[in-house]
């Protein structure tokens, strides 16, 4: 699948997955997410094991899918890329008003920018 046509496709869902390392260990969470710019966007909360990766950047899998299991149609599209806290002031304030967490996030959270370098998806096309 062409990597514009992926992107497209993550821009149509609320939510996904996001993959990184947390103490050698993969972690999973589930997060909204917003595509902006060819990369995502994600909440996460100050402190929290993805907020402290993503510091210094770090390398994550974010993966979204939509499919119905009883017709057996869909798609899945995985973005791995560098995870990095967004510091820019302003920059920060834009994304923070565009990604509206579905959790009551505390006071203290950060928008973090997760660069698209490799984008892969596929179709689930029935049987």
């Amino acid at each position: 699948m062409p990597e514009a046509e992926a992107l497209g496709l993550l821009s149509t869902v609320p939510f996904g997955r996001i993959v990184f390392t947390d103490r050698a260990l993969p972690a999973i969470r589930p997060v909204n997410h917003i595509v902006y710019q060819g990369d995502i966007v994600i909440q996460s909360q100050a402190g929290s094991a993805l907020a402290r990766a993503a510091e210094n950047g770090v390398v994550v899998a974010f993966e979204a899918d939509d499919i119905d299991a009883e017709r057996h149609l869909g798609w899945s599209v995985v973005v791995t890329g560098i995870a990095r806290r967004v510091d820019d002031p302003e920059e920060a304030r834009l994304l923070e008003r565009l990604v509206t967490p579905w959790i009551q996030m505390p006071e203290k959270s950060h928008p973090v920018r997760i660069h698209a370098d490799l984008v892969t998806g596929f179709r689930l096309t029935g049987q």
